[in-house]
């Protein structure tokens, strides 16, 4: 189940990317229905198999702070990406947005590798 969190995570970070790069491209691509549905199935899928991996190790989020701060940057990392690809009104602000999204996948990188907590704690 580790190993198709961490699938899920790489697809997910993999296609924004893809969506980001069409979009400072202005690219007639993101009308596609496929690149509209595709990120909710996967991202709902990651959240899912997030959610079991915390239940079947017994990890409690109020508890193990590691992971109440992983969710709080997994809402960040939504806000951000969506202000990147739809709130964002010109390049500079787009790209912004992105490097800010991506910092907060760092963070949720290092809190998964780590379980040491850098705000929480």
């Amino acid at each position: 189940m580790k190993h198709l969190h961490i699938t899920l995570v790489v697809l997910s970070i993999s296609l924004f990317t893809y969506r980001f790069i069409l979009t400072l491209m202005a690219s007639k691509k993101l009308d596609s229905k496929w690149l509209k549905i595709s990120p909710h199935v996967i991202d709902t899928f990651l959240i899912i198999v997030g959610i079991s991996l915390a239940v079947k190790l017994h990890i409690n989020p109020m508890e193990q702070l590691w992971l109440g701060e992983k969710i709080i940057a997994l809402f960040a990392y939504i806000f951000t990406g969506y202000y990147t690809l739809k709130l964002a009104r010109n390049r500079p602000m787009q790209i912004l947005g992105y490097l800010g999204a991506m910092g907060w996948v760092m963070l949720m990188v290092r809190l998964a590798m780590t379980r040491e907590v850098m705000f929480l704690g």
